[in-house]
């Protein structure tokens, strides 16, 4: 567990930080940084729109990401690969397009109270436009779900389930795969949020048998602003566009238009080819890395940490007893001290880490705390990333005035 993890990241090898905060976005390696910077000095230009050569290697560079991502996350089809920019844009993307199509007033859509506001909001926002209701399926103080409280949540009446896979604030992994089999026995369509879980572990789309999945470029070693929403041919075949110009269209007049057969119905204006080809590198990257050594290196570290932190007096951890539930995310509160103190204390130690909310209030709410502290590891991440956190935490109650 040594340094030589870091190299070829240039931030982490640039400056003095032991970075935990991956869960928001992890740090960038330089293969990657390589890829988007050769593209936009080499081969630039707008894809599908010209018929010249540096528009045509432009538009095979993008499918060839697609075909990347569809072979990562074991999809079918290209495409059923639809790129966006985050994660949270392909979760509205479903609530607006497939929302708009298939709910109706008095239509149920089961919303997991863990949810990230990106896969709580549009739902809401969906429901409000049709008269439809959302049902929250809450979680045990540990961040468990239990699966017959949620099959007794589910009728007739259920047409969509969001859940996500990995909890961004307790780093649990839920078993969906169980949960898409019970919500597809009442006819509802199961959305899944993969933005802590695809870069952390083999995510098979057909073994899961998920109707949609949506995830981040840029928490997989892929810069920002590129993402990726699944969704299964037959679903997105049916659904209404999303956002209307550009190469969405296949014929327009004054009075009649028709659209692009998906993926590209969904993919209105200049597409981010930078980002594509980021992402289609990093997926290189983390290939070349591999799942043992990436699941490995991410488990030890956990384990490390959470034991550590467990000998502290006032340190209270979030969630599950079992260091193996929290799948690199550690989420925790210090007795008498804010968050944002810890978080401002840890940043003077050049340790980054996250203090807040963590985009999930009402989880927050549900468990009765108003913020808490996250760390969350990367592959790349030390032990003397973790012994600078421990001796950091030492210090902070004595820092903030406590004996």
């Amino acid at each position: 567990m040594n340094t030589i993890r870091k190299k070829g990241f240039p931030v982490l090898e640039g400056q003095k930080i032991h970075y935990l905060d991956n869960a928001a976005t992890t740090q960038k390696p330089g293969c990657v940084i390589t890829a988007a910077e050769n593209y936009y000095r080499m081969h630039n230009a707008n894809p599908m729109r010209g018929l010249y050569a540096l528009s045509i290697a432009a538009t095979d560079a993008y499918e060839k990401a697609r075909s990347s991502v569809r072979e990562f996350i074991n999809a079918e089809k290209d495409e059923e690969i639809i790129f966006t920019r985050n994660a949270t844009e392909s979760l509205n993307l479903v609530a607006y397009s497939y929302g708009s199509m298939a709910l109706k007033e008095g239509d149920e859509i089961i919303v997991t109270i863990v949810e990230h506001h990106s896969n709580f909001l549009p739902w809401k926002q969906a429901a409000l436009r049709a008269g439809a209701k959302i049902v929250f399926f809450e979680c045990e103080q540990d961040g468990s779900l239990s699966l017959d409280k949620f099959k007794s949540l589910l009728n007739d009446r259920t047409k969509i389930v969001a859940m996500t896979q990995l909890s961004n604030v307790f780093g649990r992994m839920y078993d969906v795969k169980e949960f898409a089999a019970c919500a597809h026995e009442v006819g509802a369509v199961f959305v899944c949020d993969g933005a802590q879980s695809v870069p952390h572990m083999p995510v098979d789309v057909r073994v899961l048998d998920v109707d949609f999945l949506a995830f981040s470029g840029h928490k997989m070693y892929a810069p920002m602003g590129i993402g990726v929403l699944y969704g299964k041919s037959r679903l997105l075949k049916e659904m209404p566009p999303f956002l209307y110009g550009g190469e969405m269209i296949e014929y327009v007049t004054r009075e009649k238009t028709t659209y692009a057969n998906i993926p590209h119905k969904f993919e209105a204006g200049t597409v981010n080819v930078g980002g594509a080809v980021g992402l289609d590198e990093a997926i290189a990257f983390m290939k070349r890395i591999g799942w043992d050594t990436i699941i490995d290196s991410e488990n030890k570290l956990t384990a490390y940490m959470f034991d550590e932190m467990s000998k502290i007096d006032h340190v209270h951890i979030i969630g599950s007893d079992d260091p193996g539930e929290h799948h690199g995310i550690i989420t925790f509160v210090i007795d008498d001290v804010h968050p944002h103190d810890v978080a401002a204390i840890f940043d003077e130690n050049d340790v980054a880490i996250r203090a807040g909310h963590h985009c999930a209030q009402p989880l927050h709410q549900h468990l009765g705390l108003f913020s808490t502290t996250r760390a969350s590891l990367a592959f790349y991440n030390t032990k003397e990333d973790i012994d600078a956190f421990i001796a950091c935490l030492k210090t902070i109650r004595g820092k903030m005035g406590y004996e």
